[in-house]
């Protein structure tokens, strides 16, 4: 993926994504037109597209790592993870389908718009998220075609490392910590300290952050080595993106930030400015970049758009 600046970089993965996405979600009449209408309307809302976008940047990096020792075709890399990333998204999206539900989150501003339950009602909603789960895991198994022994070993790997993160052990296991955190488990209320908040944001979103990094490098080829490698600094850059999150709750704009702001404080949820206030919250997300950045110098992966993507996280403003 031949990108002069990180901004091209990025505008280009966005493109990739959601055409490849528009082209893997399911049209009547292989399925309802309401179906495929909610669950289009919360895919291409909008985002930053981050998770398949590290995907991406990942399988490029790799890539660039190994054209240093063995030439190969540029840009296989990417066509390899593309399946994987898409996948990702839509697990993603199912995520924030159900997170803005009345019994969850109960939010009504989503990317900028109405969220799906406001427009299509609470049971197409939650249809549309679990049909968006399951055609994330239809399409792994399925893309990218291959009787290729070793690019069908690479890929019953990822749909491990998504299935789970996307699980109890993960992102469903987080999202019910947060659920307890906030009271919203009655008889079953929890409160988190640092160590305790930290954890949580591990499973809930540092999991599906992870494993989009991580899915790149192996279907890309990475060695062992720089899969574990690329895996610690994704960790360290998750817990940035939710400190900065959290931080951006406070500070943000619902114009700017394209749902509502406040609403973590409104719902008394724990979150690291609550804990440790602003500044405290800034410095550490500041030492998660600055360790992400030198794992990939420890491992010499630093060619490509990790690096400027960790710096992205923490600069942004939405």
């Amino acid at each position: 993926m031949a990108s002069t600046s990180l901004g091209d970089f990025l505008n280009t993965a966005r493109i990739q994504v959601d055409e490849a996405l528009d082209r893997y979600l399911p049209r009547p009449p292989v399925c309802p037109a309401i179906v495929s209408d909610a669950m289009r309307y919360s895919v291409f809302a909008g985002g930053k597209r981050l998770r398949p976008i590290l995907t991406l940047a990942a399988a490029d990096a790799v890539e660039r790592a190994n054209v240093r020792h063995r030439p190969s075709g540029a840009g296989e890399a990417t066509l390899l993870a593309l399946p994987a990333a898409c996948a990702i998204e839509m697990i993603h999206t199912y995520s924030l389908i159900h997170d803005d539900l009345p019994a969850m989150d109960n939010d009504t501003l989503r990317r900028g718009r109405p969220t799906l339950h406001v427009v299509y009602g609470d049971g197409i909603a939650i249809l549309a998220g679990d049909g968006l789960h399951a055609e994330a895991f239809t399409l792994l198994a399925r893309e990218p075609a291959s009787g290729d022994h070793e690019i069908v070993s690479r890929k019953l790997r990822v749909l491990r490392v998504i299935g789970d993160a996307a699980g109890p052990a993960g992102m469903v296991g987080g999202q019910a910590i947060d659920l307890q955190a906030a009271g919203q488990a009655p008889g079953r209320a929890i409160t988190l300290d640092g160590q305790g908040l930290r954890a949580m944001h591990a499973r809930k979103t540092g999991a599906l952050i992870r494993a989009s990094a991580v899915s790149g490098a192996i279907m890309a080829g990475a060695t062992t080595d720089i899969i574990n490698a690329i895996d610690r600094y994704a960790t360290d850059v998750g817990l940035a993106f939710q400190i900065v999150d959290d931080i951006l709750d406070v500070e943000g704009k619902a114009e700017q930030l394209g749902k509502t702001a406040g609403k973590d404080a409104a719902d008394a949820k724990p979150t690291y400015p609550s804990l440790f206030g602003l500044e405290t919250s800034r410095t550490l997300a500041a030492e998660c970049v600055a360790r992400a950045r030198q794992t990939l110098v420890d491992a010499m992966v630093t060619d490509g758009w990790l690096d400027a993507i960790a710096e992205w996280v923490v600069v942004r403003r939405s």
